[in-house]
């Protein structure tokens, strides 16, 4: 299968355009337990019985902590310009307070130096998930406090990394964090309360502004920013309840977080339905909150299809469905684009993640993974089509870097454009890595001749490159 896309369609990307690999700390470093790394929530929720499908567990991962200069070597062998990584907040602070663990720190400053060896831009994510459990000892993420001690790690990291980071993402998908651990109880803490979950996202969001204000007031250099997972909600039928939930669904995953980061606000029809379940806001808060970005992060996946019955079958599109069960659907990347650049006045958005879970057949030496070709670069085209409609893009990045543990779907669900053989750790790139590699190899050639703003691909270029030429 070579991606492909419509005949009269040119792809076009600014100059300075950043493309990229992403991954995350606790998903790949493994050493859960050594030079002095604290216990995270995601460690103690895996020692649960029953709560990942596998029933395995961080330990190890990919063994990145030890074998980071291979993974970088990877990085740079498929050309691209940046890599998106997360620091794991108890391997530098064991208990989330208290002393630092210097040799936490040390990991992070020769990777950070390793990447500007090799030409590849540092993108640091403070939270992808992994609080300390003493933290979370304490009330984690709903303990207010909490907030103040995410200031403190945030200065220290700039402290440490700041002079050579590009820039730093404050909290990953606290959509995620809030809803899925402390309202479902599916990922760590594992906690089923609405009213926790809504409070949770609220100091997420402080945090994050309080963050920002302390690392500008400190002369942060890098480029500051959070990042959010989106979907376009598409109602299931013209019915009104249908009509109405998408509504409402919109206004929990998008408008919940959207509205206080850009319009100093919560949606008011969201504050209404939560009731005694809103959170406690205190003066001041949501100013803190709209502290103005350098740059709003991205992670998408698929569309949402609501239904107010809650049975939508997602097979009824008749489009492929990946195995995490969700619809391909690259041309939703462009409506979100489309829609927060017309909704809220924002800054420069990345793609922060983007890719597909397929099953794959490792074979002879190779995998074939045309399934997640195709998906990479149909979505690539969604992006080129946002900028063309004039929304501000500054950069793509792939999700994943590597197969790796895939939160509560254990190792069951492989993402990565490099394969990871578990039992021995051998890498071995797959052929979207490969094509990803050629696309940039490409981007390169037409960059180095061009002086223009932008750089045209026609037709005829994606199908070489599509191709593997």
């Amino acid at each position: 299968m070579n991606p492909m896309i419509p005949a009269d369609f040119g792809l076009q990307f600014p100059s300075d355009f950043v493309w990229g690999v992403a991954t995350s700390a606790f998903q790949i470093e493994g050493a859960s337990r050594e030079d002095g790394k604290g216990e995270s929530i995601w460690d103690h929720f895996c020692r649960q019985t029953g709560v990942i499908a596998d029933g395995s567990n961080g330990d190890v991962a990919c063994d990145h902590f030890r074998r980071w200069q291979e993974d970088l070597n990877l990085i740079s062998d498929l050309g691209v310009g940046a890599y998106r990584f997360s620091i794991s907040w108890p391997r530098v602070r064991p208990t989330g307070a208290g002393a630092w663990n210097p040799k936490g720190i040390d990991f992070y400053d020769r990777l950070v130096d390793g990447l500007l060896v090799r030409g590849i831009k540092p993108y640091v994510t403070l939270n992808h998930w992994d609080l300390p459990q003493a933290l979370q000892n304490q009330g984690g993420w709903a303990n207010r406090d909490t907030t103040e001690q995410f200031v403190e790690y945030a200065l220290k990291i700039n402290d440490v990394l700041g002079d050579r980071i590009a820039a730093i993402t404050t909290h990953n998908e606290p959509w995620v964090i809030s809803v899925l651990g402390h309202k479902r109880g599916i990922f760590a803490p594992g906690l089923k309360s609405r009213a926790t979950a809504m409070q949770v996202s609220h100091h997420l969001l402080l945090s994050h502004g309080m963050a920002v204000n302390a690392l500008r007031q400190n002369g942060c250099k890098a480029k500051l920013g959070i990042v959010l997972n989106l979907s376009p909600m598409h109602p299931a039928s013209d019915s009104t309840e249908d009509l109405a939930k998408t509504v409402t669904e919109d206004g929990l995953l998008l408008r919940w977080y959207m509205d206080p980061l850009f319009k100093a606000a919560y949606p008011a029809d969201i504050i209404a339905l939560l009731g005694q379940d809103a959170p406690h806001i205190q003066n001041g808060d949501l100013q803190t909150i709209a502290t103005p970005l350098d740059f709003l992060g991205v992670n998408y996946y698929s569309r949402s299809v609501v239904s107010a019955s809650g049975n939508w079958d997602v097979h009824l599109s008749g489009r492929e469905i990946t195995e995490m069960g969700w619809e391909v659907y690259p041309e939703g990347l462009t409506e979100l684009l489309v829609r927060i650049s017309a909704d809220y006045r924002l800054p420069p958005i990345y793609v922060t993640e983007n890719g597909g879970a397929f099953k794959d057949h490792y074979k002879n030496g190779s995998v074939k993974d045309p399934l997640r070709t195709d998906y990479i670069a149909r979505h690539i085209a969604a992006v080129a089509d946002a900028i063309a409609q004039g929304v501000r893009m500054e950069g793509y990045m792939v999700w994943s870097l590597m197969d790796n543990f895939e939160w509560a779907s254990g190792y069951e669900k492989r993402f990565g454009i490099v394969h990871v053989d578990y039992a021995t750790q051998k890498r071995t790139l797959k052929d979207s890595a490969l094509w990803y590699k050629k696309f940039l190899q490409h981007q390169t050639i037409l960059r180095s001749g061009n002086d223009k703003v932008l750089i045209p691909i026609n037709q005829t270029e994606w199908n070489t490159v599509a191709a593997g030429a």
